[in-house]
């Protein structure tokens, strides 16, 4: 996933601003910033496009190896580095020790989406976090201040339901409840930079250009009406903390721009799947 993985990096390192209304576009921005003396600490949670195989009950990140484990980059989906290691240890301008619970495949919450054995939800990652080092050890000594808690969820979850029947709208909003309590609980132990990500156009995935056309269709509609229903739940959390940062990355529109005009950010097409730095579905 080089390709992807650059646009990834490229598009959160060089914008100073996330968008704060992803849904209509770039409205408004919020700047996020966590900067401190000494090392600031990312805990990331997701899936597959975040994972760098870390493991919490192994070596923890430090100056040497700013993920931890296992040996920089990772074990990532990109065959390389991927974007939480180029934003880790190259796009920035301070000392980052990143906790990336993420683990390809990943779901929200297991009793909606099952994402099999292995695999920890959303839930189960911030379980994890909050067993360890959400105690805020010695050997972990983050802050409100010098935090910032990602959560790039909800791929995997509409992408094995858009197709099913019943209100997916209502089931987003199951999803997006779960999602949300455990926001919740990293609130309620101190975190107050939040970075959340809306959902990318997945119906353009090679996988689903396989697909026919109303299955594209189908799916484009319910991440869009997610994505909706994702703000608004940021909207009523931000309210609730008022004293929280919540920054949406509008990955869906950043994604549409450049898949509309692939050559202009350097690939080859918009639909081919492979390897190399100028395929985006690598």
């Amino acid at each position: 996933m080089i390709g992807l993985t650059i646009a990834y990096a490229l598009l959160l390192s060089l914008s100073a601003t996330v968008d704060s209304h992803p849904s209509d576009g770039p409205e408004a921005a919020t700047t996020i910033s966590v900067a401190t003396e000494g090392p600031n600490y990312w805990f990331s949670f997701g899936a597959s496009s975040c994972q760098t195989g870390f493991n919490s009950t192994d070596t923890l990140p430090n100056e040497a190896n700013p993920i931890g484990n296992p040996a920089f980059p990772g074990n990532t989906y990109s065959g390389g580095i991927n974007w939480v290691g180029y934003l880790t240890s190259i796009y920035n301008n301070s000392v980052i020790f990143t906790y990336n619970y993420a683990i390809g495949g990943a779901t929200i919450n297991r009793t909606l989406v099952d994402p099999g054995p292995g695999r920890k939800t959303l839930t189960e990652q911030v379980d994890e976090f909050l067993s360890e080092a959400g105690t805020e050890p010695s050997a972990t000594p983050w802050t409100s201040e010098n935090a910032l808690f990602s959560v790039y969820m909800g791929i995997n979850d509409l992408q094995e339901t858009y197709d099913l029947s019943g209100d997916r709208g209502a089931f987003s909003d199951l999803l997006l409840e779960s999602y949300f309590a455990q926001a919740q609980r990293l609130y309620d132990i101190g975190a107050r930079n939040f970075l959340l990500f809306n959902i990318a156009p997945t119906d353009r995935t090679p996988l689903m250009l396989n697909r026919s056309k109303s299955a594209r269709a189908t799916e484009r509609a319910v991440i869009i009406e997610h994505n909706k229903r994702l703000l608004t739940r940021v909207n009523d959390f931000r309210n609730s903390t008022n004293s929280t940062l919540v920054a949406v990355y509008d990955i869906w529109t950043h994604f549409e721009t450049m898949l509309n005009s692939p050559q202009t950010y350097g690939f080859k097409d918009a639909t081919t799947f492979g390897n190399g730095s100028d395929i985006f579905w690598s």
